[in-house]
C-alpha cells in the first residue's frame, strides 16, 4: 500500500519542526533558560534560603542529598559557589559539608554542560575562529580532563561559564565531570572548613582555611595573568 503523499499542512508541520530543532533555535531557548534562572537568582536569593530557611525536620543522609541537588541547580543558575560551600560547612560540618557540595558541584556542572552540549554547541562551534577561542577549543577537545582539572584548581574562573565553554568543545562528559569531582576538591574543603568554622574565626582551623583561600586566589590571579601576557605575545 502506496503511503499517503503529504499535503500543505504535514509540509508546513515539517518546516515548523526544522526550525524548532535548528541549532540557533535551541541556542535561543538556552539562552532563555540562561536569563530565567539569573534572575530567579536574583530575586529570590535561594543561597540564602539554604541557611536560613532549611527545613529543620530534614536532617542525615536526606539532608545531605537535598542539598547537593539543590546546590546542582544553583550553580547551574550562577550562584556563586564560595557561598554554597560556605552554607554547606555551617549546616553540615566539614565531612558531610565537603561531601554535599562536591556531589553538588559534579550535578550542577553535569546539568551546564548537559544544556550546553544539546542547545548551544551546533550554532556556537561555526563561530570559534577568533585566536583565543581557537586555541581554548583546541585545548579541552585534545586535552579535556588536564585542561579541567587545571581550571577547577585555580580560583576565580566562573564556574558555570566555564562549564558552557566546556560542553562547546569535543570533550567527553567523563573526563569532564572526573576532572570537576577532584579539580574542586582543594578550594571546596577550604571553603566548607571556613563555613563550619566561622563561629570561631579565631581558631586556627578558621586562619588556615581562610590562609588557603587566600593564597590559591593569588596563585589564580598570577597564573591567569601570566597565561594573558604569553597569549598577547604570540
Amino acid at each position: 500500500m502506496l503511503d499517503p503523499v503529504p499535503g500543505p499542512r504535514d509540509g508546513l508541520a515539517l518546516r515548523c519542526g526544522r526550525v524548532l530543532l535548528s541549532p540557533w533555535s535551541r541556542l535561543a531557548l538556552l539562552v532563555l533558560l540562561l536569563a530565567g534562572a539569573a534572575s530567579a537568582v536574583v530575586a529570590y536569593e535561594p543561597q540564602q534560603l539554604l541557611v536560613t530557611g532549611w527545613p529543620p525536620q530534614v536532617s542525615g543522609g536526606a539532608a545531605v542529598a537535598l542539598f547537593a541537588a539543590a546546590y546542582g541547580l544553583c550553580t547551574a543558575a550562577f550562584v556563586p559557589r564560595p557561598l554554597l560551600n560556605l552554607a554547606a560547612g555551617a549546616l553540615f560540618g566539614s565531612q558531610a559539608g565537603l561531601a554535599a557540595a562536591i556531589a553538588g558541584t559534579v550535578l550542577g556542572a553535569g546539568i551546564s554542560f548537559t544544556l550546553g552540549r544539546l542547545l548551544g554547541q551546533d550554532a556556537l562551534r561555526p563561530l570559534l575562529r577568533g585566536r583565543w577561542l581557537t586555541a581554548a577549543d583546541g585545548q579541552l577537545s585534545r586535552h579535556g580532563f588536564r585542561s579541567v582539572l587545571v581550571l577547577r584548581l585555580l580560583p576565580g574562573i566562573p564556574f558555570a561559564a566555564s562549564n558552557y565553554c566546556a560542553a562547546v568543545s569535543r570533550m567527553g562528559y567523563l573526563p569532564f565531570l572526573l576532572a570537576t569531582g577532584i579539580g574542586s576538591v582543594p578550594n571546596t574543603a577550604a571553603y566548607v572548613v571556613a563555613g563550619s568554622s566561622a563561629a570561631s574565626p579565631t581558631s586556627p582551623v578558621f586562619l588556615i582555611a581562610a590562609g588557603f583561600i587566600v593564597a590559591s586566589t593569588l596563585v589564580g590571579a598570577l597564573v591567569a595573568w601570566r597565561k594573558r601576557h604569553r597569549l598577547r605575545s604570540v
